[in-house]
């Protein structure tokens, strides 16, 4: 039997919730009622922020999270090791892409980039916690700070992830989460967009027009519309999977962080991802040199395996005026394998995991 490398922990309470709501035939609400709105408040109590916006992908989150931050014209500083979305939503918004290298050990943006990447059109930092662990949000504030940016984090990753024992999500100015299948908190497909700033009510009214195509002011014979906006409201199959899903999404990202220590202390890679406590373990990575050998072997023997991810400022859409040598990613682009780390995994696949990875290096 194949070990995937990503595998949703459901059961017969998520097939009962939509069973539920495929019987009532209330489906889908733009105005957000229902398990969508509970599920916001749900989410917000557990991240601990002011005000959270369910939507319907990571990308919708990011695009409309941008959309509240004038960045027409204005550089955004981003890592280049990360899903498109991230990137493509700065240019959606009129901004410039300005990559950052990444730091080698946990593949964060690296701070001593940052700083080197701000000139006076800088206008956000969008750091991205990848693979579940948390970007050194300490240092990025206080460059933040420093040159008056602000900060909107790509969070895909990090559902339960802590910094320094507060959840991401809860503090900086929004963060973007991401529940496709295969994420930690999963359901058919959604995100979340987490609010902190003093005037969260204005942005999340905003953001509400904003999510439902701009239409406001709903009343019994029409409505109106002042923002141009999208069609990027969660459904309410995917909002009552959601509830569930945060409910054990602690008990199984600790499962995760067992896997990880597992990995970390029998895996004999020299370069693998660093044990966090605090890390939610989205993604598991090590460094090999002969990757595409390596993965042919692990498929071989029923391991799937992943790359995540090719750099953005490699692809055509973002390398048209000049050839951006990021030295870091560079490297990291041409080794990454990410390895399965669910909480399905039982432990005869994980020892055939670290066998099958320690014989094969």
């Amino acid at each position: 039997m194949k070990i995937k490398l990503f595998d949703p922990h459901v059961g017969k309470a998520e097939e009962n919730a939509v069973k539920k709501i495929l019987h009532s035939k209330s489906w889908a609400s733009g105005a957000g009622g229902g398990n969508v709105l509970e599920f916001e408040k749900e989410f917000s109590s557990y991240i601990k922020c002011k005000n959270s916006i369910a939507v319907n992908s990571a990308t919708a989150a990011l695009n409309l999270a941008l959309s509240i931050i004038d960045i027409k014209n204005k550089d955004v500083i981003v890592p280049s090791l990360t899903f498109v979305s991230t990137a493509n939503a700065i240019l959606i918004n009129g901004g410039n892409p300005i990559f950052a290298d990444v730091n080698p050990i946990t593949l964060c943006i690296d701070k001593k980039t940052i700083e080197e990447k701000i000139s006076p059109k800088t206008k956000l930092i969008l750091p991205v916690h990848f693979g579940g662990l948390a970007c050194d949000m300490s240092n990025i504030k206080k460059i933040a700070q420093k040159h008056n940016l602000t900060i909107i984090d790509d969070a895909a990753h990090a559902a339960g992830t802590k910094f320094k024992g507060k959840k991401i999500g809860s503090e900086n100015f929004a963060s973007c989460f991401s529940f496709h299948p295969v994420k930690n908190l999963a359901m058919p497909n959604g995100g979340m967009i987490t609010l902190n700033h003093k005037e969260f009510r204005k942005f999340t009214k905003i953001l509400l027009e904003k999510r439902w195509c701009g239409i406001k002011d709903r009343t019994f014979s029409g409505y109106d519309v002042s923002n141009l906006g999208n069609n990027y409201y969660m459904n309410e199959f995917s909002a009552a999977i959601g509830r569930i899903q945060l409910r054990k999404l602690d008990k199984l990202n600790k499962i995760r962080l067992k896997i990880a220590k597992i990995y970390d202390k029998e895996l004999n890679c020299q370069q693998k991802m660093p044990y966090d406590k605090e890390c939610s373990y989205h993604l598991y990575w090590i460094r090999i040199k002969n990757r595409n050998v390596f993965r042919k072997i692990l498929a071989r023997e029923n391991i799937e395996t992943g790359i995540h991810y090719p750099p953005v400022h490699n692809f055509s859409l973002y390398n048209k005026k000049n050839n951006l040598k990021l030295p870091v990613t560079d490297t990291i682009a041409d080794q990454i394998v990410t390895i399965p780390i669910h909480p399905n995994l039982t432990d005869s696949q994980i020892d055939k995991i670290i066998k099958t990875v320690n014989r094969n290096l």
